[in-house]
């Protein structure tokens, strides 16, 4: 179980099959694989094992579920290297973006590999998009392209990283590559350049700070939109009702549909399972 996120745990490999036959039956059919490795290195290279834990995860998938059900996987290094960025970090601390598109696009392309419908890069580095649809036509890989394109600079996460990175103590500040909350501007380009990369949605998160920022792209670009619901999120509302301050099943439903009604195609929470149960 994580603690800052009660009625959630980590899934092993061996066990995922049984949860995602757990999800299908609540009548869902996509999920999206975030993998918490082992073992770590600088560079995050069990990220693009053919026999890492998110390739082995998106084969037992398929195997047992075939196209019933779509597979997304989250393509970034944080969760496999020592710093917990999402970047190669250089000797003087800096993020090495164009070393980064190079991991990322092997990481891309072993997930494709392994069945993938959908491959997700997070980590926020320029050319991202444009790096991985390269390395997948070159492979002539066939998965589509979500990209993290809005992902913000965020406190929100914190609850998912004391999961991820339970052995770190240092705080994690990824506002350089991240984007900020006070320009929606910036977030707006970055959303543009994704989509003249070749992305085929682009996503934006957190998720209920947002919802301007949502609706301002579906109405200047008019393209598939996908918003997470982040684990931040998911924390305050459950912290909140095992308090008794609020109802959590209002809170739950409604949350979720203020996402929908601001433009959201597609939605990732934490709360999905009990959402279709309700509905």
């Amino acid at each position: 179980m994580i603690k800052s996120m009660p009625g959630m745990a980590v899934t092993p490999v061996r066990r995922i099959s049984q949860r995602v036959q757990s999800i299908a039956d609540s009548g869902i059919s996509s999920v999206i694989i975030f993998g918490i490795p082992k073992s770590r290195d600088p560079i995050g290279s069990s990220a693009f094992d053919r026999n890492g834990i998110v390739q082995d995860a998106v084969r037992d998938i398929k195997s047992s579920f075939g196209s019933a059900m779509s597979v997304a996987t989250d393509v970034c290094i944080c969760q496999y290297n020592l710093t917990g960025h999402c970047g190669i970090i250089s000797y003087g601390g800096r993020i090495i973006n164009d070393a980064t598109l190079k991991v990322l696009a092997k990481i891309a392309a072993s997930h494709a590999e392994a069945g993938a419908d959908v491959v997700a890069p997070s980590a926020m580095m320029d050319g991202q998009v444009y790096a991985i649809k390269r390395e997948l036509h070159n492979r002539r890989l066939d998965a589509s392209l979500l990209s993290f394109s809005a992902k913000h600079a965020s406190s929100l996460y914190t609850p998912f990283r004391s999961a991820a990175f339970a052995k770190m103590t240092t705080r994690l500040d990824k506002s350089s590559y991240q984007v900020s909350y006070s320009n929606s501007r910036v977030a707006l380009r970055e959303i543009e350049t994704d989509i003249n990369e070749g992305a085929d949605m682009v996503m934006i998160k957190p998720a209920l700070m947002y919802l301007d920022l949502v609706r301002m792209v579906k109405n200047r670009f008019n393209y598939p939109v996908a918003v997470q619901n982040v684990s931040g999120e998911y924390a305050m509302i459950k912290a909140a009702a095992m308090r008794g301050w609020i109802d959590e099943e209002e809170w739950k439903v409604r949350s979720i549909a203020s996402i929908r009604r601001a433009g959201a195609d597609k939605i990732i929470s934490y709360f999905v399972l009990d959402v279709a149960k309700y509905l």
